[in-house]
């Protein structure tokens, strides 16, 4: 399987070979990201989870829910790579941010966003809400 390394530098071999770089600042790649996000979205537009899940059992319909994530992830990384943000090392730090924000005690089958979290013991960790509502 290929890193996010090299699949950025795959990504950034075709685009180069097309001579789009010159199309790909920071700003179009952003606004391409949410149009492919919004293509993506109208597969899932008036249909139950239920419904998205059979389509995913239909081939047809799975390449095309395939393709448009796959547009979303090119994107992403062509963004961070025009950022210089280093995709790999972003989603590790940021996966460690939330470990902490979301500790498993507190949020163990809860949806709540780690302001609404409270311990047990009232202390807030410097990320919850304390019983009295100050962070």
């Amino acid at each position: 399987m290929l890193s996010i390394k090299d699949l950025t530098q795959r990504i950034i071999d075709f685009r180069d070979k097309r001579e789009w770089k010159k199309y790909h600042t920071p700003k179009n790649l952003a606004i391409s990201l949410v149009i492919e996000v919004g293509e993506l979205l109208e597969h899932f537009q008036w249909k139950s989870d239920e419904e998205i899940l059979k389509d995913t059992k239909v081939p047809e319909k799975r390449e095309q829910l395939a393709d448009e994530l796959a547009d979303v992830a090119i994107y992403t990384f062509l963004l961070a790579n025009e950022l210089d943000v280093d995709l790999e090392e972003a989603i590790l730090r940021k996966l460690e941010k939330n470990e902490r924000k979301y500790p498993v005690e507190l949020v163990r089958g809860k949806y709540k966003k780690y302001t609404e979290l409270v311990k047990d013991d009232g202390d807030s960790g410097g990320y919850f809400k304390t019983s009295s509502g100050r962070n």
